[in-house]
């Protein structure tokens, strides 16, 4: 796909309240294109959909983009074909526009990845056939590329042939998992493609699978050292099987810093051999969120060379591995082939802490407070305040019960939603996290889409006169 040409006449896309922050926030990043600044007939930009923007807009000879803001309902397409012009929409916080634009380059470029991913449905025999379907395709939306079928040493696994064809049915790419010879028979005649795994323990079954378009993954024997592989790839090459090589990667506190470098001799000694890792060792027996595991185990393998990862969802802190490895492989390809930090191009494995906190300080707020006329409550924190603001009062503190209290609201539904969005600003506070006013905090990979009937609130001239709550913290 072509890149998109950069613009050179920038048109944004603003309500009242909003528009002196984005003019100041233009001003400061001296971009390399022309900006104007379209102010609409609107107090919150946020409100505004894309047909309501097509019908109230002017757009400039010469404008090659638009930017609406990022919380807009409806189709940009409403825009961009009324005025034959490209329109996207901007983040949901104008502070963010600088960035947005300085990564587009990036984005342009980004996705491509060179690592496989294996998904283990662990201990299949035990599933039924439904469960084990059920599994796969969550593990298939989550950008695996192999179907692992785990089987449980010494448990019988009469079910084996009808599952794989029912995998290989849903258009799924199957993988083995056992030593077991009659196991990897029975897998291989189904329609399995990857065996794993192989060493002088079971290459009797190796030489049955010579000229049958079938991978295999071979370890060192158990208990031995690295140099244990060497017969195993020996017949493997003699056989013409082609072969990932598995150094086997060990638990903290039992080899793992070792194992990590017997990865890296194996790449010393076999340079052009396709490698592979099974992460479960490391996320599945270490007590911390798997992102920034799985982050950094594919950076080894992205620079070592290896790319097959065989990964587990078992083990809560581990669920999601599959989506957080789909996405490191592409951040993790993007930084080392282009020679950069893996930073401020995909920050979706960021998910308990913000890459960034955007915050208001009481003068901007105050200065805020001067353009308001409605009586509608505003929320803003910074790192460790809270503020509460509409055009009579302006409560600041860390107490919610306390900033509450001084608000003066006793009717149950503004009640309740101040409550809700002052716990969601403590919360924010609490674990480093921009908050945004009826917007969902943002959990990375993790963050659920906003809810469009609470995000926009449509008020009817008489909840105006009954002072119902409208969000404050919007982009412009």
């Amino acid at each position: 796909m072509a890149a998109v040409q950069a613009p050179s006449r920038v048109l944004f896309v603003t309500g009242k309240l909003a528009e002196p922050a984005l003019r100041g926030t233009l001003a400061s990043m001296q971009p390399p294109f022309a900006t104007e600044v379209a102010m609409l007939p609107i107090t919150v930009a946020a409100l505004m959909t894309t047909e309501w923007i097509a019908k109230h807009l002017t757009v400039p000879p010469g404008t090659d983009l638009v930017l609406i803001p990022g919380l807009c309902e409806g189709a940009t397409s409403s825009i961009a074909d009324h005025f034959a012009v490209r329109v996207e929409k901007g983040p949901k916080d104008l502070r963010e526009i600088p960035e947005y634009f300085g990564q587009a380059a990036a984005r342009e470029e980004y996705g491509a990845w060179d690592i496989e991913i294996i998904a283990e449905i662990n201990n299949a025999p035990r599933l039924s056939r439904e469960a084990i379907m059920r599994e796969a395709l969550h593990f298939r939306d989550s950008g695996a590329d192999y179907i692992d079928i785990g089987c449980t040493p010494g448990l019988a696994f009469p079910e084996l042939d009808g599952v794989v064809r029912d995998l290989l049915s849903a258009g799924l790419r199957v993988s083995i998992d056992t030593f077991n010879a009659a196991e990897i028979r029975t897998a291989v005649n189904a329609g399995a493609t990857l065996v794993l795994s192989i060493n002088s323990s079971n290459l009797d079954v190796a030489r049955e699978l010579a000229g049958r378009s079938i991978r295999v993954v071979t370890l060192p024997d158990f208990g031995a050292p690295l140099e244990s592989i060497a017969p195993t790839l020996e017949l493997l090459s003699t056989l013409e099987i082609p072969f990932l090589i598995d150094p086997i990667i060990e638990p903290i506190g039992f080899g793992f810093t070792a194992s990590i470098e017997r990865y890296a001799e194996a790449r010393r000694r076999w340079p052009d051999a396709e490698m592979m890792m099974g992460v479960g060792n490391i996320t599945e027996l270490t007590a911390a969120d798997s992102t920034g595991v799985n982050a950094l185990l594919i950076a080894i393998c992205q620079e070592l060379g290896i790319r097959a990862v065989l990964t587990t969802e078992v083990i809560p802190w581990a669920h999601g591995s599959v989506r957080e490895i789909d996405i490191a492989r592409r951040l993790m390809y993007h930084a080392v082939t282009n020679k950069v930090v893996p930073k401020r191009v995909d920050d979706r494995l960021v998910t308990v802490k913000d890459p960034r906190i955007l915050e208001y300080g009481e003068a901007e707020l105050r200065e805020l407070q001067g353009r308001i006329t409605d009586p509608n409550f505003r929320i803003f924190t910074d790192r460790d305040t809270i503020t509460v603001l509409n055009r009579d009062l302006f409560v600041r503190g860390t107490d919610i019960q306390e900033i509450f209290s001084q608000l003066g609201v006793d009717e149950a539904t503004h009640a309740f939603y101040l409550g809700k969005e002052l716990a969601k600003a403590k919360l924010a506070i609490t674990l480093g996290k921009t908050y945004r006013q009826e917007g969902s905090l943002s959990w990375g990979y993790l963050t659920p889409p906003d809810d469009v009937k609470s995000e926009h609130v449509r008020l009817t001239q008489r909840s105006r006169r009954r002072s119902a709550p409208e969000g404050g913290t919007k982009a412009p």
